[in-house]
């Protein structure tokens, strides 16, 4: 019963988010436990880790950096071609290579672990992709657009600590001393993490009801075709590379899953409310697309060598 509400992911994801949009009022409330849903899924996550799972994961720095060099480079110019070739508007094309311009967010995390990804490794590069932000996002930003913008780093630190980093490490410690005990909660949370996330993708849907409403089909299918490039680029070159399975699907969903947050708040500080729009798009976007991949995911088990 629990296995078949928690593949049913993605239906739950597309009634919530229908809900969202036709009753944003129902949902706008919960903003503040966006951020405690996030945590509580990173500690049911950390329960599914242990030390030896990070130890290995750090061992792989070429991989890390992979990930990251993948999201820099692919994300950005994918965005900027997308623009280019669908002829949008300045500001629509400034708000997507700006989203393309952001680290990693903890979404990826989450799907990385319902999609029976490497979850260590999908934390280890979202942590060094948000490092190496600081040069990163201003650089290409001005690369890209011309325009030079400071990026919150320290905030986004702050911010990754608090809503991944401490609830894992609870959890995965918890796991390495009582892996017999918490057997029942931890088989439990896959089904919890679906609800929490479910919620979460809701929320954000109602928080951004208006965009979606003014948003024309050519943005829509830009941000899409953005978020699909980047998953389907990620996992193809992973292949390529001879990597295993495994470790390509959560490159695929650490390249095309952005902190698109991050990208909407760098668009309203330092352009216009519409550069916002692609970032407010991506950000149901990609968890509805990425609830739709660990649902397909999930169904095909490989082995770390494949």
């Amino acid at each position: 019963m629990i296995q078949r509400l928690t593949q049913l992911f993605p239906l739950w994801a597309i009634l919530i988010s229908l809900l969202g949009w036709w009753q944003p009022q129902w949902l706008v409330g919960g903003q503040p436990a966006i951020v405690p849903l996030l945590m509580l899924i990173m500690f049911g996550m950390g329960l599914s880790l242990s030390w030896q799972d990070f130890a290995q994961a750090l061992k792989r720095p070429g991989i890390i950096g992979l990930g990251v060099l993948m999201q820099y480079a692919l994300m950005p110019l994918i965005a900027f071609l997308l623009g280019y070739l669908l002829q949008l508007p300045a500001e629509l094309t400034a708000g997507l290579v700006l989203v393309g311009s952001c680290p990693g967010g903890t979404a990826s995390n989450v799907i990385a672990y319902l999609a029976r990804a490497n979850v260590a490794l999908s934390v280890a590069i979202t942590f060094a992709s948000t490092l190496v932000a600081v040069i990163a996002t201003p650089l290409l930003t001005w690369l890209y657009l011309g325009e030079k913008i400071p990026v919150p780093v320290t905030g986004m630190l702050m911010s990754l600590t608090q809503i991944v980093v401490i609830p894992v490490v609870i959890g995965c410690t918890l796991n390495t001393f009582l892996h017999k005990q918490l057997s029942p909660i931890r088989d439990l949370f896959p089904l919890i993490s679906v609800a929490a996330i479910v919620l979460v993708i809701g929320i954000i849907v109602a928080l951004n009801a208006d965009r979606i409403g003014d948003a024309g089909l050519l943005v829509v299918a830009a941000v899409v075709l953005h978020n699909a490039m980047g998953l389907v680029s990620g996992y193809g070159i992973a292949r390529l590379l001879r990597l295993d399975t495994i470790t390509a699907r959560t490159l695929a969903i650490e390249v095309g899953m952005q902190n698109s947050g991050l990208g909407v708040a760098l668009a309203i500080k330092h352009f216009t409310p519409l550069a916002a729009l692609p970032g407010a798009l991506f950000s149901v976007w990609h968890n509805l697309s990425g609830s739709l991949l660990a649902t397909v995911w999930q169904k095909k088990t490989v082995n770390s060598e494949q």
